[in-house]
């Protein structure tokens, strides 16, 4: 595929067809993945493929129940990892630290870079894949599952597979609303409305093309997509709750030293 059909067709894919992702494939994925770019050179990230279908299983509860976790044949997670290189300075003699939120984002950064590098190779190979926000929500629950050493936290997944279904392609906002130039440019309320213009319409007609979601939209009273994202999907309790998780989490996986390392 020519490089621009890639980045532009991307599609977010729930419905997988039965068939397995050869290990060639496979490896060439995270070939690319590696390839990604990195702070110093440092790869402080860990990829986990999931194959076993009842390690899937599991995984589908802590993955908030998402049905592509058990239909495609892979699931890719990528973790903030400085065990690896804890251990390596260890035994060379060097100041083993790496294990405050500043690293933790280093390390974050870097999986998040490698998980894009695989899925743009995927997609180019015909495979589809589709992110779970789930995997940073829920960390302390796939965490445990995948049984990740302290210094390690899952960061990024997303299910990989052949697709079993053609979405159509979902609205982004235009390039004016994201770019800035030299310096960052506040917005108007009439620059917003411009923004979102396209969104609010095309983003309302999906909720009213839904039966189910429809129902839920009029069921709660919702008027217009911003309530939608707010009252439904992305309400103030999860997001502390969800935060709290991911904050707790990374205190036991030793990422919140302020002090002297341990």
């Amino acid at each position: 595929m020519e490089f621009n059909d890639v980045i532009h067709g991307h599609k977010s894919i729930r419905t997988y067809a039965d068939r397995e992702v050869s290990q060639e494939v496979l490896e060439q994925i995270l070939e690319a993945g590696i390839r990604a770019s990195s702070s110093g050179n440092m790869q402080a990230y860990s990829i986990i493929v999931t194959t076993d279908k009842e390690l899937k299983s599991k995984l589908y509860n802590a993955h908030m129940e998402q049905s592509m976790v058990v239909d495609a044949p892979v699931l890719l997670t990528f973790c903030a990892d400085f065990n690896r290189m804890r251990k390596w300075l260890t035994l060379h003699d060097a100041p083993v630290h790496f294990d405050n939120f500043i690293s933790f984002m280093i390390g974050a950064i870097d999986a998040t870079l490698a998980s894009q590098n695989c899925a743009l190779a995927a997609e180019n190979a015909g495979l589809g894949i589709c992110y779970m926000g789930s995997t940073l929500a829920n960390c302390d629950q796939i965490g445990e599952l995948l049984n990740l050493p302290p210094n390690v936290v899952p960061v990024v997944g997303y299910s990989l597979g052949y697709p079993a279904e053609a979405p159509a392609r979902r609205d982004r906002l235009p390039q004016q609303g994201l770019v800035h130039y030299q310096q960052y440019h506040d917005y108007s309320d009439e620059d917003i409305e411009d923004i979102y213009k396209e969104r609010n319409d095309k983003g309302w007609q999906r909720y009213m093309d839904i039966p189910e979601l429809k129902e839920m939209t009029e069921r709660l009273g919702l008027r217009n997509l911003a309530q939608i994202y707010t009252i439904a999907k992305y309400t103030k309790e999860s997001h502390h709750e969800y935060s709290q998780t991911v904050l707790n989490y990374l205190e036991k996986m030793n990422f919140m030293n302020n002090g002297d390392s341990q």
